[in-house]
């Protein structure tokens, strides 16, 4: 990032005008809202609604390395609102009605069912918007890492995967309108040779990795010819599916991370701008993973930016 774009970002931040303050409207929460099932398994929200609601949506689905602990006194996924934006009520201060999402994980379940189950809750969330009093044709998505993955998922895909078309829900489109993604996984070929390293948490990506997409990349030789692994992993890559008619993206990202390499927003950013999509990238210097993003004595407001998107990519749509 050019010290031209930090510049304007950081200007941007400044004059974002938002409510945010302790003193702002309660907001309400429905717990534990139904928005789908596998097999028995309920898949949950939480919907996060402002007392003055500005009438768009945010999906939120928070990191978690798309893992979930197999105790039975696990904490629910979607009880972690405070990663990866903590805060969320500035975004209930703004107006955002807010959706928490859990959804299927390793080590019990891989590829695509996370993806799958993300697009569901888009789905219903559009289904019902009267409801949640929100813009069924206006919602975005935020997240952070593998969070930052899914809903980078939800920009790129066409909005018709994974539905069976039975339900009147399933009948909805998947595809959001705005994304704000933050330090995302974007590129899992590219991110399966990075984990091959010295990098002691890298490593363990490589391991967190292979349990997703529930197959092993191994180092590829130039002499190889092309895998059927390789294909699986570049199929369930955000940058294997941007395309012209994507929603705007806002990507941010330290450029001091070791969980997830900052070359994964640049390969994002890339492909959006290849492909002519509104995109900007945020770049947080020496900011790290998940809570290590902000990093030094007076770090950059990153929320100002993140409501900003949403207000003109949402609220400003004609």
């Amino acid at each position: 990032m050019d010290k031209v774009r930090r510049a304007i970002w950081a200007l941007t931040a400044l004059l974002t005008v938002n409510a945010a303050s302790d003193t702002h409207a309660q907001a309400r929460v429905e717990s534990n809202v139904i928005y789908g099932m596998y097999s028995g398994l309920a898949l949950l929200m939480d919907v996060h609604t402002p007392e003055e609601q500005n009438g768009y949506g945010l999906v939120l689905i928070p990191g978690s390395a798309w893992l979930a602990p197999l105790s039975l006194d696990a904490e629910p996924l979607k009880q972690a609102v405070a990663r990866p934006v903590k805060g969320v009520d500035r975004f209930l201060a703004a107006g955002y009605t807010v959706f928490a999402i859990n959804h299927r994980a390793t080590p019990r379940f891989s590829y695509p069912a996370p993806v799958a189950d993300s697009q569901r809750a888009v789905r219903f969330i559009r289904h019902n918007a009267d409801r949640f009093g929100i813009n069924a044709d206006r919602i975005g998505a935020i997240g952070g890492s593998s969070g930052g993955y899914l809903v980078s998922m939800l920009g790129a895909l066409d909005g018709d995967e994974n539905s069976t078309g039975i339900s009147p829900v399933d009948q909805e489109s998947a595809k959001v309108q705005a994304v704000v993604a933050l330090y995302p996984a974007t590129d899992l070929v590219e991110f399966a040779k990075q984990t091959i390293s010295s990098n002691a948490l890298l490593r363990g990506s490589n391991s967190l990795l292979t349990s997703f997409v529930g197959a092993f990349l191994g180092a590829p030789s130039p002499s190889s010819p092309p895998t059927d692994e390789a294909a699986l992993y570049a199929e369930a890559s955000p940058t294997t599916h941007i395309s012209p008619d994507d929603p705007p993206f806002l990507l941010i990202h330290g450029d001091a991370d070791i969980a997830v390499p900052y070359n994964q927003s640049e390969l994002l950013y890339a492909r959006l701008q290849e492909n002519g999509v509104t995109a900007e990238f945020l770049t947080m210097p020496g900011g790290g993973h998940g809570d290590a993003l902000i990093a030094g004595p007076n770090p950059p407001d990153h929320y100002g930016p993140m409501i900003n998107w949403f207000d003109r990519h949402l609220r400003q749509l004609p």
